[in-house]
């Protein structure tokens, strides 16, 4: 009869953890790689590109407070965030009304009424 030593038990269970690595990791690859429904791809996507309008709108404000001389009022623009929004995160088609409502929402939260003038109410 065969003995089996400590170290041909652990090989035998080190191949068996690997093999199973590996099939669970076949088996979920195509899950990683595809979102389970089509409507929550659209629903991530759709969170995605409002989270990166408010970016561009606040990268925007930011950059039009920098450039504002002493004493002058920041100009924002919508064409700017929707400029920014294309440039920064490769979106090919961005609505200006998209745009202007993350402006006015970044513009109300950031407080740039004191300081800033913008075209997003118009």
């Amino acid at each position: 009869m065969m003995q089996w030593t400590h170290d041909a038990v652990g090989g035998v269970l080190v191949l068996l953890l690997g093999a199973g690595l590996i099939t669970v990791g076949v088996l979920w690859k195509g899950r990683a790689v595809r979102p389970f429904a089509a409507s929550r791809a659209r629903s991530v996507a759709q969170r995605e590109y409002a989270r990166d309008l408010l970016r561009a709108a606040d990268h925007v404000i930011a950059l039009a407070r920098r450039s504002a001389g002493e004493g002058e009022p920041a100009i924002v623009t919508v064409e700017a965030v929707v400029r920014t929004t294309q440039e920064r995160y490769g979106y090919t088609g961005v609505e200006r009304r998209h745009a202007a409502a993350a402006l006015r929402r970044r513009f109300e939260h950031g407080r740039c009424a004191a300081d800033c003038v913008t075209d997003a109410y118009g």
